[in-house]
């Protein structure tokens, strides 16, 4: 079975030139949709012509508040998997991996957790923020808690250099790269690397409702495979301006989601910009300003959803797929926990 065409791609940050290895990845706990193109997918077909790519389908880190319905997890991974293809991720130019098949890492996190103390996890920024929005209170899961050592693991295995994440990611880049600094130390040498963020220019899309994350628990998202019926009714959803109560009255644009759509993917920026100049001065409808997103985001997400469709047809064929890559990755992370321990002084054989 051959691989579908790739898709054009809008421009991505700028990267450091010469030699880099990036990680990248996604907890597999449903489809993907529009904020995860945005915020990495659609950077990923480019980087992976300018670097060694690292994609991981993180299943071992997605139990750690999915323990409750570990089905979930296990069926998302072929889910994602073919969003990453049907977008336009080549296996051939990108390692594809699946976390819990990869035991060195879940060793290497075991080791780094005796190198970073249970205040100094608490006080990540990143880890208080998600605990919060789950509501676990003391109820956290250890697991969970102990994310920034399993992410360092992540990230060090593959001595990665650029980790694609958002602003409100960079508190665990910073943590992985103390356990890093930490390591090399306590080896009296440079055997794991620092990695350094790299922060899509556009940062994260707002759900259609108007709320500042596209979330799948809140029900606010567009699916990459969505129909085109269902392209149709969300976007008629789509929150804009609340104080534009007719046609003939100005409009504001700041935090109107059709319009932040607008600019992250109608391609026709030059009519963009008029239209915004009209519904600002007034005069221009939201039925109007709706219309052109709903054609915009059919023609994008059309053939995205039919390359999604033919390769649902071998979900045998995505499976070995991700078994090639996840072995390919597993020599590689192998080679470092092997450096781990025997500067640990744990090689005996």
């Amino acid at each position: 079975m051959s691989l579908p065409d790739q898709p054009q791609t809008a421009a991505v940050p700028t990267a450091p030139k010469g030699p880099q290895i990036i990680l990248t990845g996604d907890r597999p706990t449903g489809p993907l949709h529009l904020g995860h193109f945005v915020g990495s997918l659609r950077n990923r077909v480019e980087y992976q012509h300018q670097f060694k790519q690292f994609i991981m389908l993180a299943d071992s880190q997605a139990l750690t508040d999915n323990m409750d319905d570990t089905n979930k997890v296990h069926r998302n991974v072929v889910e994602v998997a073919l969003d990453y293809l049907a977008v336009g991720i080549d296996p051939a130019k990108s390692t594809i991996l699946i976390q819990s098949q990869i035991p060195e890492l879940a060793e290497l996190t075991f080791y780094y957790l005796n190198m970073v103390t249970v205040a100094r996890l608490e006080r990540n920024p990143t880890v208080k923020t998600e605990i919060a929005l789950r509501g676990f209170e003391r109820d956290i899961p250890a697991g969970f808690l102990t994310y920034p050592a399993s992410q360092a693991a992540d990230i060090s295995a593959f001595k990665a250099t650029l980790v694609p994440v958002g602003e409100d990611q960079i508190p665990m880049i910073e943590q992985t790269n103390e356990i890093v600094r930490r390591f090399n130390r306590i080896a009296d040498k440079e055997i794991l690397v620092e990695c350094k963020a790299l922060v899509p220019d556009l940062g994260r899309l707002p759900g259609i409702d108007g709320k500042a994350k596209m979330s799948k628990s809140l029900g606010n998202t567009i699916n990459l495979g969505a129909s085109a019926a269902e392209i149709t009714a969300a976007v008629k959803k789509v929150y804009t301006d609340p104080l534009h109560l007719r046609v003939e009255d100005p409009g504001h644009l700041e935090g109107n989601v059709a319009f932040i759509y607008l600019d992250a993917f109608d391609p026709e920026k030059d009519k963009l910009e008029e239209m915004k100049a009209h519904y600002v001065r007034g005069g221009l409808g939201d039925s109007i300003v709706k219309k052109r997103l709903e054609l915009v985001l059919q023609e994008m997400l059309a053939p995205i959803r039919a390359r999604r469709e033919e390769l649902e047809k071998d979900k045998g064929y995505i499976m070995q797929l991700l078994k090639e890559g996840t072995m390919q990755a597993r020599e590689v992370a192998a080679q470092t926990a092997d450096e781990v321990k025997a500067a640990l002084g744990l090689r005996y054989f």
